[in-house]
């Protein structure tokens, strides 16, 4: 087990808005990539606080590879890497010394840390940037800074508070692919997101918090089953007829070229697209008209 958290509420915070947490029990794996989900102030940046100790627990205890981190806090801090919501570093310092100054944090010598901070610059694609002050880049680029430097002291674990808000699409798929590959190589990422089609996309696990209480935890495709009908919209190329059949499904034509499918339990996607075709009906486009996650967040969340 890489980590375990156990806890009832804060005795102190950083700010009145952190909620507090209420008994929760999480538990996550090695290797998983794990959503930790709520609606603001359900408690996920308060969680997240206690897991790092920057936030110091009433009671319960947080275990990260069997450690208990009250005991070995040195220890725990050097596993996790963390992304914070917020920017916090120095406006006004290089891009490169950010991600060297918070190494030497670690005790990683200042030669093998400019040679981590190049590597991860180039992955970031700021190398560049390296010697520009952090306030002169975009969003996007201060998010990929921030996670650079969540990556400098090389972390088994990695958690990532709202990693790609307010980043373009472009952006977003790229911090995908990138979190997707540091997975494979047996990294474990905690990932906290209002966007849960990357949840959906990405994790393997999720516990979702709902004022301060874990109300759901689960493996995400059990999770997902109960979501027994997805709603698809497609367009097609040709004018679609009057009277469209597609068994198990319930069917809604929106305009002569977009219909609207309710999707059987049984039924898959390519079942869909399949019987269309045997009807003349090309499919150029597809989507989902909700996200089979934001239906039961909303469910369970009320």
């Amino acid at each position: 087990m890489t980590l375990a958290l156990s806890t009832e509420g804060l005795t102190k915070t950083y700010s009145n808005n952190l909620a507090a947490l209420k008994g929760i029990d999480l538990r996550v794996q090695k290797g998983d990539f794990f959503a930790l989900l709520g609606s603001n102030g359900a408690g996920k940046t308060t969680a997240i606080g206690v897991i790092c100790g920057l936030l110091k627990a009433t009671s319960g205890t947080v275990k990260v590879n069997g450690l208990e981190q009250k005991k070995h806090i040195s220890e725990v801090k050097r596993m996790i890497g963390l992304m914070p919501q917020e920017f916090n570093f120095n406006p006004h310092q290089p891009n490169i010394e950010i991600l060297t100054t918070s190494a030497g944090y670690f005790g990683i010598t200042r030669d093998k840390s400019s040679l981590r901070a190049e590597l991860l610059l180039k992955k970031m694609e700021l190398w560049d940037r390296r010697f520009d002050v952090a306030q002169s880049l975009s969003g996007g680029m201060k998010r990929r800074l921030m996670l650079a430097r969540a990556l400098m002291h090389e972390p088994q674990i990695l958690i990532l508070d709202e990693p790609t808000a307010g980043v373009d699409v472009e952006i977003r798929q790229s911090i995908w692919q990138y979190l997707t590959q540091l997975n494979k190589d047996g990294m474990t990422i905690i990932l906290t997101t209002h966007y849960l089609e990357e949840a959906e996309s990405l994790c393997r696990n999720i516990a979702i918090l709902d004022e301060g209480d874990l109300i759901e935890q689960s493996d995400m495709k059990k999770l997902l089953s109960k979501a027994k009908k997805q709603v698809l919209i497609l367009e097609s190329e040709e004018k679609l007829p009057e009277n469209i059949s597609i068994e198990h499904c319930d069917c809604e034509k929106l305009d002569d070229h977009t219909l609207k499918v309710f999707q059987g339990e049984s039924t898959t996607i390519s079942d869909v697209v399949i019987e269309l075709a045997s009807s003349n009906i090309r499919v150029s486009h597809l989507r989902s008209a909700q996200n089979r996650l934001e239906k039961l967040f909303l469910l369970l969340t009320n």
